[in-house]
């Protein structure tokens, strides 16, 4: 669809230096496509999959969490302050 729009020269020369288009038309397709990809995300978010907590576990395949082995591995964090040395 053709239309005819005000379009920021500085904001789309931005966007399309971060996504790497070549053309205008492909940055605004882009942004548009991540828009729509960011609310349904928020949708999701608010309204759920529909799944009881179980039914997502049973969803999870253990198998495509590559790093856990390395997370059991690692010594726990402490954080807090360091003691001073009294003089």
């Amino acid at each position: 669809m053709k239309m005819t729009m005000y379009i920021d020269d500085d904001l789309l020369n931005r966007v399309m230096a971060a996504t790497g288009s070549t053309s205008k038309t492909k940055a605004i397709d882009l942004a548009l496509r991540e828009m729509d990809r960011r609310a349904e995300l928020k949708r999701i978010a608010t309204e759920g999959l529909g799944l009881s907590a179980e039914e997502l576990k049973g969803a999870f395949d253990p198998a495509s969490d590559r790093d856990a082995t390395l997370r059991l591995a690692e010594k726990p964090v402490t954080y807090g302050r360091k003691s001073r040395s009294r003089r």
